[in-house]
């Protein structure tokens, strides 16, 4: 495991992704709920016509605390083949779970006691032994997927981070850490790297929105709230309540205009 002093020093990658998508639709923190995630993604590709055009953006935290974190892996590396744009950004709970394999990230030495054990559950794995034996355990895919997701996407006017920024700090100097752990130094202050940030990780009743400094996706789904889906370009909200059958479908501007 990596000393906290180098973890939290490790300079955030920030991609920006010059192409203009036809949409761009942002997913909050899955956590193993594999049932949710299959049903909004039928809906959006066969009642929304999503498709290859489109721009899918996941926020990370796609393990843990759910019970089907391996199905949630396999889908999202199926989507790619069907959705060649989509992008997977590096969550806490991904940070954890790397440092607890020992191929980088941070805090691995309190991952099974925040939600790490329904991780190696959902692979049939007890998480004891040497390091090499576990990870030899996990598919090889499973692992690629893991080790390549990135920091952090720029696009046009947003910027899509797992937590959130440090708001006195311009982009270029942004660390890794925060991205994926910060909470409160984000949410409750104003930023100027001039970038509406999209972000999860801090679970909210619904989407959070502080225009034009933020929106919240994380609506606490593994807590047995809603999974929260946002498209930026057109302004939709796709959600789906834990254990649903009904994606629900409103607008940002609704939402702001004060509607529901």
């Amino acid at each position: 495991m990596k000393t906290k002093n180098k973890a939290h020093a490790e300079k955030a990658l920030i991609r920006t992704i010059a192409e203009r998508s036809r949409r761009v639709f942002a997913f909050g923190d899955i956590h193993g709920c594999y049932d949710e995630l299959e049903r909004v993604l039928q809906f959006l590709f066969n009642k929304q016509s999503a498709g290859a055009e489109d721009q899918f953006v996941f926020i990370g935290d796609y393990i843990d605390r759910g019970p089907a974190s391996r199905q949630v892996i396999e889908r999202l590396i199926r989507l790619k083949e069907e959705a060649p744009k989509t992008v997977f950004l590096k969550g806490n709970h991904e940070d954890m779970l790397l440092d607890f394999l020992g191929v980088g990230g941070s805090s691995g030495e309190v991952y099974l006691a925040n939600g790490g054990v329904d991780f190696f559950k959902s692979y049939g794995i007890v998480p004891e032994g040497p390091l090499s034996e576990i990870r030899a355990r996990l598919p090889e895919s499973h692992l690629e997927f893991l080790t390549s997701l990135e920091h952090g996407v720029s696009l046009g006017e947003f910027l899509f981070v797992h937590a959130g920024i440090d708001p006195q700090l311009e982009l270029s100097q942004q660390k890794a850490h925060t991205l994926m752990w910060v909470r409160a130094q984000f949410i409750q202050k104003e930023h100027n790297v001039g970038k509406t940030v999209v972000f999860g990780h801090t679970p909210f009743e619904d989407v959070m929105l502080h225009m034009p400094y933020k929106i919240g996706i994380d609506t606490g789904l593994v807590y047995g709230n809603r999974l929260t889906i946002v498209e930026v370009v057109e302004g939709g909200v796709y959600q789906i309540d834990r254990g649903g059958e009904e994606v629900y479908v409103s607008s940002l501007k609704d939402r702001l205009d004060g509607g529901s």
